[in-house]
Order: C-alpha cells, then sequence, then structure tokens
C-alpha cells in the first residue's frame, strides 16, 4: 500500500485532521522518549514462556502466542500483562496449582530481571558512559521542548510503575517539560491510560484534536482515538534509537493511528503539519 507522506520527510500521513487546535499532548515514556527499557520485550517473553512451561521445553506455538500477547499489550500496566500470564499458566496445565504465583508475584520477578540492565544503563549513563542521546529516541527531548515552548500541556502516561517512570523521566532530563508524570499504580481501578484521558477532557473541557495522544505502543493509540484525540505512532527501531521498526508499524497503523514516524529527527517538520500557520 501506497505510503502518504509529509513531502520531504518521513513523516507519515494515515488521516487527516484537524489541525492547530492542540493544547495537551501525553506521551508514552519507554520506546517514544526514553530507550533505558530497550529490550523489555527480551526478558518479558521468555519469563512467561519459562513460568508457562515449569521449565519444560516449550513447544513453538507456546512462544508464538506469548509473542502475539506482548505485541497486541504493549503499553498498558505490567501488572494487567501478568493477569494475562496468570490465566496462560492456567490453561496449559504445565505447572500445578500450588507452584502458580499471582500476577503481583509474576510482576515482581520480571521487575528483578528487568532492573538489572536499567539500573546498568542509568549507572553509565550518570557516570558518562553513556550520553542522553544514546538512551533516547532520536530527537524526543527536543520534540519535547518545542511543543513546551509552544505553551502545550504536556503529561507522561506510561505503563511502568509511577515511581520508576517519574525518576528515569529526571535521569533522562525529560521531567521539567511534563506538568504531571504518570505511571502504574497497584490497581488498575486507580489508573489506565484510558482514565487519564477520559479525566483530562473532562477537567479541562476539552475536545478531540485539542489532544495529543503521543506513543509507541497499540493502547494510547487505541484509547485516544477511542476520544477522539490526534493520535501520532512513533514506530522507532529502539536498538538503533531511530529509523522504521516495520511490526511496530504495522501494530500502530492497526491501532488507528493518524500519523506515523520513526522517531523525531523530523521535530521542526512535524511541528509545522499539527500548527499551521
Amino acid at each position: 500500500m501506497t505510503r502518504h507522506v509529509l513531502p520531504g520527510t518521513a513523516i507519515e500521513i494515515v488521516n487527516e485532521v484537524e489541525r492547530g487546535r492542540a493544547k495537551h499532548a501525553l506521551f508514552d515514556f519507554d520506546g517514544t522518549i526514553s530507550t533505558l527499557r530497550q529490550g523489555w520485550q527480551d526478558i518479558m517473553g521468555p519469563l512467561m514462556v519459562e513460568m508457562i512451561c515449569g521449565g519444560k521445553t516449550p513447544p513453538p506455538e507456546i512462544e508464538e502466542t506469548v509473542k502475539r500477547v506482548i505485541d497486541e499489550t504493549t503499553g498498558i500496566q505490567t501488572i494487567l500483562q501478568m493477569d494475562i500470564l496468570v490465566k496462560m499458566v492456567r490453561e496449559h496445565g504445565m505447572v500445578p496449582e500450588d507452584e502458580i504465583l499471582d500476577a503481583q508475584g509474576y510482576k515482581d520477578l520480571y521487575n528483578e530481571r528487568l532492573m538489572i540492565p536499567v539500573r546498568e544503563r542509568i549507572a553509565r549513563l550518570e557516570s558518562g558512559g553513556l550520553t542522553l542521546e544514546e538512551v533516547t529516541v532520536c530527537r524526543s527531548l527536543d520534540f519535547v521542548r518545542l511543543l513546551h515552548e509552544r505553551g502545550i500541556t504536556l503529561y507522561v502516561f506510561s505503563g511502568t510503575d509511577r515511581q520508576d517512570v517519574r525518576h528515569e523521566a529526571e535521569v533522562v532530563g525529560a521531567a521539567p517539560y511534563f506538568q504531571e508524570i504518570w505511571g502504574a499504580l497497584r490497581s488498575f481501578k486507580e489508573y489506565s491510560k484510558e482514565k487519564v484521558i477520559a479525566e483530562l477532557i473532562a477537567q479541562h473541557d476539552l475536545h478531540g484534536p485539542e489532544v495529543l495522544t503521543i506513543g509507541d505502543g497499540p493502547v494510547e493509540i487505541r484509547n485516544g482515538k477511542e476520544h477522539g484525540c490526534i493520535a501520532i505512532g512513533v514506530a522507532t527501531d529502539e536498538v538503533k534509537r531511530q529509523g522504521w521498526n516495520e511490526e511496530k508499524r504495522e501494530r500502530l497503523l492497526r491501532a488507528g493511528a493518524d500519523i506515523l514516524i520513526p522517531d523525531f529527527s523530523e521535530a521542526e517538520a512535524l511541528i509545522a503539519y499539527l500548527f499551521p500557520g
């Protein structure tokens, strides 16, 4: 299918949107601004397979199912992904009932493994072994700054635990631009991306095109579209921190993204499109 891009750019326009009205912008964090958690899927995937199979050799269909589940749930709270894991462990029946953990137990195991490389990257960044450019999506901080300078009120809404996303936003220098940084709490009823969008719109009496939702996961794209917001999908190759990840692009396209970008290298052109004149 032919891609419709802004002339001279890689910015893909999927749907024509009402431009120039945005007042608030909601950003996902991991994979959209920060790459400190790059590779989390490679930790969650094997953990899920290991828990489902109880250490036995996994059949290929389980590995394929786990990959699909992770792809489809990118952007939601980790605890909800672990709720799905509990159900999958029970459904496959390879682990005795008394050895099955609850969602929080599996989440604790996952976080233990994930935070090893995350803490290592933070330590290297703080010691000068890594630069900010090496732990952020290409020019994401520039795009955030440009929106902030236009007077757009900015927020982070992440599936990562609130205390962790706030700390990591400080580490990469993004925190000062955001009025609020939301992240996952212990209860889904207390926090979800859909809840944040709905409450923001109600609190400020906003209409859809006055809100931008920006992220690399289908969850924030779907939630934004359900409320009529302008949804910008960020389909970055996180290893390189720039350029297209075609699998991610396809997921965001299916989720309903209005605009697709490989990264923020063309931040000025994207700003000019969103705010004509």
